[in-house]
C-alpha cells in the first residue's frame, strides 16, 4: 500500500535544492501494525502543514511489518524543527519500544522534483 505524495505549505515555491528524508521502519509483531499505522498516518497529516515542507508519502507492508516515509523539505532546518515537534516527538517516544529496526537517509536533491523511491531505497540500503 502506498498513500500517495501529499504535497505541503512550501511547494508553491520550492527551492532549487530541497533536503530529501526518506525512513525504513519495522516493528517487532504484527500486533504492533495497527498502532504504528495509526501514529504514521497522523505524523504524516501533521507534516503535510509544516513550515517548510514540499510533501511527504507513506509506504506500507504491514503482512512484513515495514513502513516507509519519503519527504522533502525547503532546508534541513525545517526538517529538524519537525522531527523536534511535538507530534513527531510524541509518535517516536510511544512507539520506541514497538520498533525492532529503523534506518534513516537524508540528501540534498538535484532540483525540485517529488523524490522517487528507487533513490530511496539505494539510500537507505547505503545507510545500513
Amino acid at each position: 500500500m502506498t498513500l500517495p505524495w501529499a504535497p505541503g505549505p512550501a511547494a508553491q515555491q520550492p527551492p532549487a535544492r530541497p533536503v530529501v528524508m526518506a525512513a525504513e521502519l519495522k516493528v517487532r509483531g504484527l500486533r504492533h501494525v495497527p498502532g504504528f499505522l495509526r501514529q504514521s498516518l497522523k505524523v504524516r497529516g501533521r507534516a503535510r502543514r509544516a513550515p517548510g515542507a514540499l510533501g511527504v508519502t507513506l509506504r506500507a507492508a504491514p503482512l512484513e511489518r515495514t513502513f516507509w516515509v519519503l519527504s522533502s523539505w525547503s532546508d534541513r532546518e525545517a526538517l529538524d524543527a519537525f522531527v523536534r515537534s511535538g507530534t513527531h516527538r510524541r509518535a517516536m517516544t510511544a512507539l520506541r519500544p514497538a520498533m525492532e529496526h529503523s534506518a534513516f537517509a537524508t540528501w540534498d536533491a538535484e532540483g525540485a522534483a517529488e523524490p522517487g523511491w528507487d533513490e530511496a531505497r539505494r539510500r537507505l540500503a547505503a545507510s545500513r
